[in-house]
């Protein structure tokens, strides 16, 4: 074998279905040579007593870029992804969405050297303009956003609209994330909640209900099936939801459940007390460990699909700058989830190929990033993620390098710490920094026709 750019010697080498010691071998950005033997190469890494995971593939996260960059741009929010393991991701903005092929050409522009990592961009289906979904899809986007809700400034599908639309979906092949909360339940909660005059944090449980994402994932999964559109609903907040979903896909609908950390590990009674700092939607669920358990179980089980941070960060000024009804939805959680996720490993939650099940090779095939993303495996690419077992850290607001500059995991003792990111081959951070500039490629959707890296 000749001389390869890089090795990586020694590491207990995790993928999705095995947990093995062996050599990682690197030529031209992709992985050459996986096995016991250790050919020469121009980098040599030690890796004796740590892990090497595939690079953490997020595919729902909210960057903001171009837009309101005041919470958040692509040169910051992928330095956060590189330098905690995620080193691809599919990104798309509610303040500028992409509805047409033309935003979609000028925003792949404007992006060109400001992305850390490899990503690919979603597109939001606008109940009046369906008919860019198969000029979109071939044009390259990853997915389509969907809303039964009006939200975020975003107009909401009703289950007419919906079933035209994954119609039109499923003639393209192409896939979908679909956010699940009734409209007509979400707009008479808040009606009635205001008009008591309520503004208190535990408004947002009552008026992003359970019922209203019970009702809304129950139209979008028997709509999947009815159409065969390949849809995804996005952060399934508790197991009834879930549930729901499998018990479509068992009827034959291509549905599968994202899963995001904050229900797994926040609970439902903290937004009484830190307010705006916890207002994202639906809003946390769990209200005790048992109801914790049920959701890692579902995630074990493989009834949710895939983990996703839907990081959509807001400065603390923004997070306290108005009442509950005013202030911006979301968290950052690009900076937290792998780490959160090797310690639940650790806590036997999870295993650890389960991590990467979940987390990188899952929504790989989901979002048609496979075999390229998602695998430690000859032809894929050399993104790698080296990790320290037996260190044990503190998650903390300083650290954090997201604009939004907090975490609502902070002070969370973690086990386990990202030593060294590759990024085809290459170093794009290490102990929890960006080591060089922006140089990750725009990566089109599986629905691209003409010039593609793939």
């Amino acid at each position: 074998m000749a001389d390869l750019d890089l090795i990586v010697r020694g590491a207990t080498v995790v993928t999705a279905d095995a947990t093995v010691q062996a050599n990682v071998g690197v030529a031209n950005g992709r992985i050459v040579h996986v096995g016991t033997d250790s050919p020469d190469a121009a980098n040599v890494v030690d890796a004796q007593g740590l892990l090497l995971l595939p690079g953490m593939v997020d595919t729902h996260v909210h960057l903001m870029d171009p837009g309101a960059t005041e919470r958040e741009d692509f040169p910051t929010g992928t330095a956060a992804a590189a330098a905690n393991g995620v080193t691809t991701l599919i990104e798309h903005s509610h303040g500028r969405p992409v509805l047409d092929v033309a935003d979609l050409m000028e925003k792949e522009r404007y992006l060109r050297g400001r992305s850390h990592i490899d990503f690919g961009l979603a597109a939001h289906a606008w109940p009046d303009r369906l008919d860019q979904i198969p000029l979109l899809w071939q044009a390259g986007v990853s997915y389509f956003k969907l809303f039964t809700c009006a939200t975020h400034g975003i107009p909401g599908f009703s289950p007419a609209e919906l079933l035209d639309a994954f119609r039109r979906l499923a003639a393209s092949d192409a896939n979908c994330l679909v956010h699940c909360e009734d409209d007509s339940i979400t707009a008479a909660a808040e009606l009635a909640l205001r008009a008591s005059g309520r503004d208190d944090g535990s408004v947002i449980p009552q008026w992003r209900s359970r019922e209203a994402e019970l009702v809304a994932t129950s139209a979008a999964s028997i709509l999947a099936r009815c159409t065969g559109a390949r849809a995804t609903v996005a952060h399934v907040s508790y197991p009834g939801a879930a549930e729901l979903i499998v018990d479509e896909r068992l009827r034959g609908a291509d549905i599968v459940a994202e899963g995001c950390p904050q229900y797994f590990l926040l609970r439902e009674h903290e937004v009484h007390d830190c307010a705006g700092f916890r207002k994202f939607t639906p809003p946390a669920r769990a209200r005790n460990d048992d109801d914790e358990d049920r959701m890692w179980r579902l995630l074990r089980t493989g009834i949710l699909n895939h983990i996703s941070t839907d990081h959509a960060p807001a400065t603390r000024d923004q997070k306290t700058g108005g009442d509950i009804w005013t202030v911006h939805f979301g968290l950052p959680g690009l900076d937290t989830t792998l780490r959160l996720l090797i310690d639940a490993a650790y806590r036997q939650k999870l295993s650890m190929q389960d991590v990467v099940r979940v987390y990188s090779t899952n929504p790989a095939r989901r979002y048609g990033l496979w075999p390229r993303k998602g695998r430690l495996a000859v032809g894929a690419d050399a993104d790698l993620v080296l990790v320290d077992p037996e260190a044990v850290g503190v998650l903390s607001d300083a650290d954090v390098i997201s604009k939004a500059g907090w975490t609502p995991y902070a002070g969370r003792e973690v086990r386990g710490a990202i030593s060294a990111v590759y990024s085809g081959g290459r170093l794009i951070a290490r102990d929890g920094a960006v080591t060089g500039e922006p140089v990750g490629r725009f990566l089109p959707g599986p629905g691209a026709t003409g010039a593609s890296p793939w």
